[in-house]
């Protein structure tokens, strides 16, 4: 008997939760590229003053990679292990959608934790609106997420998975990073902007997510 969707995505977000504290490749590809990259970042402008907008183009390429390294495991590991068959069996689609999202959205937020602080410090970066900013990187984590999932559960099979998912995701989630570019510039200290860009951003993270639960349950059962 499947349990209710909101059972089910408990139960999937735990599986995933206890299955990322086993196997620990994806944590460290995300964390090894972020801090790697910041640091290279630091060393190429050697201290030197940048423009608000530079910075934040910067934050936003480093947490769109950062969720590349990773985000296309969300259902491969799965097919690699085997277990695909026994979520479609015995757990709702839906839940299994929302769980993995959920997931999905907590490691990227825990990276941000990790990775905001350290890319203030290094480059000497003047936050002049942190709540604009946080704001802008949650809204962001959530569009990065949603479109993660679906086009993971999108390419399972695909042979050449790590690529076809780096040319689909940037397509789906150019609305999210254009907006949040120019918010996080403001944030930073640069022009003015008017919050419609955050409605925008966030409109679209709910039109993601309606989109995502609509088409997952042809993905889901499609094979």
């Amino acid at each position: 008997m499947k349990p209710s969707t909101f059972q089910g995505i408990k139960l999937v977000l735990r599986k995933e939760l206890m299955t990322g504290l086993r196997f620990r490749a994806a944590w460290a590809a995300m964390l090894m590229f972020s801090f790697t990259s910041l640091v290279c970042i630091s060393f190429a402008l050697g201290g030197t003053s940048a423009e608000p907008k530079l910075f934040a183009a910067l934050l936003w390429i480093l947490l769109f990679f950062s969720s590349l390294a990773g985000s296309d495991r969300v259902f491969s590991d799965e097919e690699a292990e085997g277990t695909l068959m026994a979520l479609r069996v015995y757990a709702p689609s839906q839940a299994v959608l929302f769980g993995k999202m959920l997931y999905e959205f907590f490691v990227l937020t825990v990276i941000t934790v990790l990775l905001l602080p350290l890319f203030i410090v290094f480059l000497g970066v003047e936050t002049k609106e942190i709540l604009l900013l946080l704001c802008t990187v949650g809204a962001g984590l959530w569009g990065i997420s949603a479109a993660g999932t679906l086009l993971s559960a999108l390419i399972v099979g695909a042979g050449v998975r790590s690529g076809l998912f780096s040319v689909l995701m940037l397509p789906v989630i150019l609305p999210v990073f254009l907006p949040a570019i120019r918010l996080t510039e403001a944030a930073f200290g640069g022009t003015v902007v008017s919050l419609s860009f955050f409605g925008g951003i966030v409109l679209y993270d709910m039109i993601l997510s309606v989109a995502a639960s609509i088409l997952f349950d042809y993905l889901w059962y499609a094979e």
